[in-house]
């Protein structure tokens, strides 16, 4: 099975430099590899977009995003949790294009990127 491409627009927050985005994606569209584009994670993540959970049930992807963290809470907000091992975000707000292409590219999940940790999200723990 291939590795999964997912490329955020960030549309409604605008927060990823706009040259960043514009170059990635020109490069995606370019290499001729299949992927996915959405105009918002955050807003597919708020209405619980069923696609969030078919991409994280997909198998192994890559994701153009932002925060790694962030991207995490998103699908786990949507019910949609992101495999540790087998993820890898891309953060197009403090990446620069050339190293987020080179990644998304590359047919091998990178484990050490922040996202590739065995982590999952958790809740605060509160004390009474």
């Amino acid at each position: 099975m291939s590795t999964r491409i997912l490329y955020c627009n960030c549309t409604y927050a605008q927060v990823v430099p706009k040259e960043v985005k514009e170059a990635v994606l020109k490069k995606l569209c370019e290499s001729g590899v299949a992927f996915d584009a959405v105009a918002d994670l955050c807003e597919m993540s708020a209405r619980r977009d069923p696609a969030l959970k078919r991409l994280a049930e997909s198998g192994a992807v890559k994701i153009a995003a932002c925060y790694p963290r962030a991207v995490k809470w998103l699908f786990a907000a949507a019910q949609a949790p992101l495999s540790p091992t087998s993820t890898e975000v891309l953060n197009m707000r403090i990446q620069q294009a050339e190293e987020v292409v080179a990644s998304l590219l590359n047919p091998e999940i990178n484990p050490n990127l922040p996202a590739g940790k065995a982590t999952q999200p958790e809740l605060p723990v509160t004390t009474p």
